[in-house]
């Protein structure tokens, strides 16, 4: 089994189409090798996909890798090991990332530039669920933890947003959803792509001369879901 760092947080026949899409994803990364598999979710929202077959521990490296892998706990996460998880809260202390436990990431670790983690949260257009990468400081109570950081390839990735083309970020959507929602709008021709963040977040990659803002006003009434610019 791999603990997939994805969430299913959605209810009733969205569920149903949500982790129907899901089983697809896992044939389009795995169909080709000797396994078996079947999806579910963990009480917590996590996506888990038992492999059996031939090529089951192969498979389960290939989905680790293209979703990242929510690791078992036994022993407890290791100070100074890159690790990912979903962002679920943000105050003025933090983030709060759940990577099968809760992790606190200090506003003086997130390391995206200057303002509260409310206001980094607006510029970089993050939405809740999102997977995040970050490094383990240590345990509460342990006199040589440091706090836990954003990773150095995450902060990366969410300054590429910005350098690139507009976008608008989403929650609790599929990415057929996402892009079902743009054509129906009318926008099919103000975006490049809907790149896939997770099973339930997506990110709309704006043309040029695409204005985030007017384009997430235009779509907004018709997904019901979190969206924010990459201002």
């Amino acid at each position: 089994m791999v603990v997939l760092a994805t969430k299913c947080y959605v209810d009733g026949d969205a569920r149903d189409r949500a982790l129907d899409g899901m089983g697809s994803l896992v044939a389009n990364d795995v169909g080709e090798l000797s396994v078996d598999w079947q999806v579910g979710v963990r009480d917590d929202g996590f996506v888990q996909v038992d492999v059996t077959g031939e090529d089951a521990e192969v498979a389960r490296n290939v989905l680790a890798e293209t979703w990242g892998e929510i690791v078992a706990h036994d022993g407890g996460l290791t100070a100074g090991e890159e690790y990912v998880g979903t962002l679920e809260s943000w105050d003025d202390d933090g983030f709060v990332l759940d990577a099968g436990v809760d992790v606190r990431v200090p506003a003086d670790e997130i390391g995206l530039g200057r303002g509260s983690p409310a206001q980094v949260v607006e510029r970089f257009g993050l939405v809740q669920h999102l997977s995040v990468r970050f490094v383990y400081g240590g345990d509460v109570g342990d006199p040589d933890a440091e706090p836990s950081r954003l990773a150095d390839d995450e902060r990366d990735r969410l300054y590429d947003w910005q350098r690139g083309n507009g976008r608008v970020n989403v929650n609790s959507a599929t990415r057929g959803e996402v892009r079902a929602t743009v054509n129906r709008a009318g926008h099919a021709q103000d975006i490049v792509t809907v790149e896939r963040l997770g099973l339930l977040e997506q990110s709309i990659v704006c043309t040029e001369n695409t204005d985030p803002p007017g384009l997430l006003a235009a779509i907004g009434s018709y997904l019901p879901a979190e969206m924010r610019c990459v201002v």
